[in-house]
C-alpha cells in the first residue's frame, strides 16, 4: 500500500472526499491548460504556415492605431514631397505584399487611396527607366543608383531642409 492511500484512508470521509474532490479538479485544469496551451502553439504554427499571423498582428495594429488616433487634432498639410516619398515608401510595400502595412501610411499620411501614376512619380523625379526597371519598385532604382554611382566621388550632395516644401517648416 502506498503512503498517499494510507494517508487518504486516515482522512475522515468528507475530508478524504473533498481532497479527493480538490485534487481531480486540479488534475482535470493541469490537463485542460495543456490542451489550451497546445491549442494556442498549433494554431499559431498554422497562421505562421499559412502567412496569416503577420498580416493578423498588422491589421490589429492598424485598428488599434485607427482607433487612437485623434481626429480633433488636424493633420498638416501634405506637401508635394511628401505625396511623392509617401507615394514611393507605398509602392515598395504593395510590392513586397505589406498590404496592411500600406494600409496603415495611407491612412495616417492622408496620402490619397488611389496610388499615383508611376509615369507622373517617374517624370517629378525626373528619372527616365528601360523596360526591365518597371518590374520593380523606383526606390529600388535609385537605392540602386545612388549605391552604384560615381559621380563626385561617389557622395550625392543633399540640401538642408529648409530647401524643401515640408509641414512644419518656413521654406
Amino acid at each position: 500500500m502506498s503512503i498517499d492511500i494510507i494517508f487518504l484512508s486516515c482522512l475522515s470521509p468528507p475530508v478524504g472526499a473533498l481532497f479527493l474532490e480538490t485534487l481531480m479538479w486540479v488534475i482535470g485544469t493541469l490537463v485542460a491548460m495543456a490542451t489550451i496551451t497546445e491549442l494556442k502553439c498549433a494554431l499559431r504554427e498554422t497562421l505562421e504556415s499559412r502567412g496569416v499571423l503577420g498580416q493578423l498582428k498588422a491589421r490589429i495594429r492598424a485598428e488599434v492605431f485607427s482607433a487612437l488616433d485623434d481626429q480633433r487634432e488636424p493633420r498638416p498639410p501634405l506637401s508635394h514631397e511628401n505625396l511623392i516619398i509617401n507615394e514611393l515608401i507605398r509602392e515598395y510595400l504593395e510590392f513586397n505584399k505589406y498590404r496592411y502595412t500600406a494600409s496603415v501610411l495611407t491612412a495616417e499620411s492622408g496620402q490619397p487611396e488611389v496610388p499615383l501614376d508611376r509615369q507622373f512619380l517617374a517624370n517629378e523625379l525626373k528619372v527616365t527607366e528601360d523596360p526591365s526597371s518597371k518590374s520593380v519598385p523606383l526606390l529600388y532604382g535609385l537605392v540602386s543608383h545612388c549605391v552604384n554611382s560615381s559621380d563626385k566621388g561617389g557622395k550625392v550632395f543633399l540640401r538642408g531642409v529648409a530647401a524643401i516644401n515640408t509641414p512644419g517648416t518656413d521654406a
